[in-house]
């Protein structure tokens, strides 16, 4: 939530008020890190302003291990070029900018709309990979892990490995699935990030190349909107290292945020969406803004906001809740 209780705001961004308008923002511009640097916040707020963006309104807010602060801001350019310019600033300061990142959210997610938030599961929502939880139950943790580990990359098509990676899970009693169900952990803030959202009367889904065994019983929990994930195949209480019917592979991730958003009357346009390998890079453009959470190069490379931060509830300062 915004901290209007910080002394050194005004110091800090006094040359700011000056240029400070009421005009409705285009966009905003927000940063944040464990912390941020006076030289990076100036190079910030002198980017937006060498693009020709107008400052409007400033806001700080502090969360469990970080802070973010929030220009929003008049900008008659292209969101992309606006982006770029406040990469290279940011990318000059070398040293003084490490642990700080910044995204530029369009205007249509500070529009006081429902709102549709779709993540990514394993690595994302959770801490783990599943398959690998259950692989080590086989005694292939590390095999398969490699596997997954070169499918996140993007360097194995995605169907393909999971089918690989799932057959060394045959033979496994179905408990197993149980058992690691208890040992999942939630990424920090996940589960903060999800009550602000459902709570501010938003929607909030997943969808996973993971396993619907697993992602249920936690879907419900959290009271998610919209739940997807593939199937184990199971017979006779012993898993058949076989996923049943279709693969949730890429483009099933992009196809359910765009299906959910229509079944839920919100425009694609109030969506955000968040994962870390290349099976979501669809999901991620498909999205107003699609958000890379300690993502591989590839998908940092192609998303609007990079997030390195172990906290998932710096989401939650990208949209209007």
């Amino acid at each position: 939530m915004p901290d209007s209780k910080r002394p050194q705001d005004h110091a800090r961004f006094k040359d700011i008020a000056s240029s400070l308008s009421s005009g409705r923002p285009d966009c905003a511009v927000v940063s944040y890190g464990r912390e941020l640097p006076d030289a990076y916040l100036a190079a910030v707020q002198q980017a937006v302003g060498a693009a020709g963006g107008r400052i409007t309104e400033l806001e700080n807010a502090e969360g469990d291990g970080y802070t973010v602060t929030k220009l929003m801001v008049e900008y008659d350019g292209g969101i992309q070029a606006l982006r770029l310019a406040v990469t290279e600033a940011a990318a000059a300061l070398g040293d003084a900018a490490e642990g700080a990142a910044t995204a530029v959210v369009p205007a249509t997610l500070l529009e006081p709309a429902r709102k549709l938030l779709v993540m990514d599961v394993d690595s994302t929502l959770i801490k783990q990979e599943v398959i690998e939880l259950l692989a080590a139950h086989a005694g292939r943790e590390a095999e398969v892990a490699a596997v997954t580990e070169a499918a996140m990359r993007g360097e194995l098509d995605f169907t393909q490995s999971l089918h690989q990676r799932v057959k060394a899970l045959a033979g496994l009693p179905e408990s197993v699935i149980g058992e690691v169900g208890s040992r999942i952990e939630l990424s920090d803030g996940a589960e903060s990030l999800v009550k602000e959202f459902l709570s501010a009367g938003h929607a909030v889904a997943v969808v996973s190349g993971g396993f619907s065994q697993v992602l249920d019983p936690l879907a419900a929990r959290l009271q998610l909107t919209h739940a997807k994930a593939n199937l184990l195949g199971i017979r006779d209480g012993v898993l058949t290292g076989t996923v049943e019917g279709p693969v949730v592979d890429r483009a099933v991730k992009a196809q359910s945020l765009r299906e959910w958003a229509a079944g839920l009357g919100i425009a694609e346009q109030h969506t955000i969406a968040v994962g870390d390998g290349a099976n979501d890079l669809d999901m991620l453009a498909a999205a107003a803004l699609g958000v890379a959470f300690n993502a591989k190069p590839a998908v940092q490379a192609a998303a609007d906001a990079v997030l390195n931060l172990p906290r998932l509830d710096v989401v939650q300062h990208f949209v209007k809740l």
